[in-house]
């Protein structure tokens, strides 16, 4: 069983920015993939960032050169830095690694950007 902690979000102005972090359990060195989907009211989740055991970043086209998907072996942490943050991205940002065929969930994290 793998423990996935987030922090970070909140309410913020449109073109600030956040980050969000997301702390496991166990190390993420050998992780399939981790990646951010986020739920916005009334929407399905969409992908929002992923990145792959060997460092492949993918992107939603709607955050691309806006967000930057990261992680940090050390510290068993993945992170979303958001930039230029807008309306459109508001919802609950939920973390996800996939360790072999098993896939982990983090608790959710409310983003609101005001305009």
């Amino acid at each position: 069983q793998v423990q996935l902690v987030q922090s970070g979000g909140g309410s913020v102005q449109a073109g600030e920015s956040l980050r969000l972090s997301c702390a496991a359990s166990r190390s993420i060195y050998n992780i399939n993939v981790a990646a951010w989907y986020r739920q916005a009211p009334g929407k399905q989740r969409e992908l929002v960032a992923s990145i792959t055991s060997g460092g492949r970043t993918d992107y939603a086209d709607s955050v691309k050169g806006r967000f930057t998907i990261s992680r940090d072996t050390t510290v068993n942490t993945l992170y979303l830095q958001m930039n230029n943050l807008k309306p459109e991205d508001t919802g609950l940002y939920s973390c996800n690694v996939v360790y072999d065929v098993y896939d982990y969930w983090g608790q959710g994290t409310q983003v609101t950007v005001s305009a």
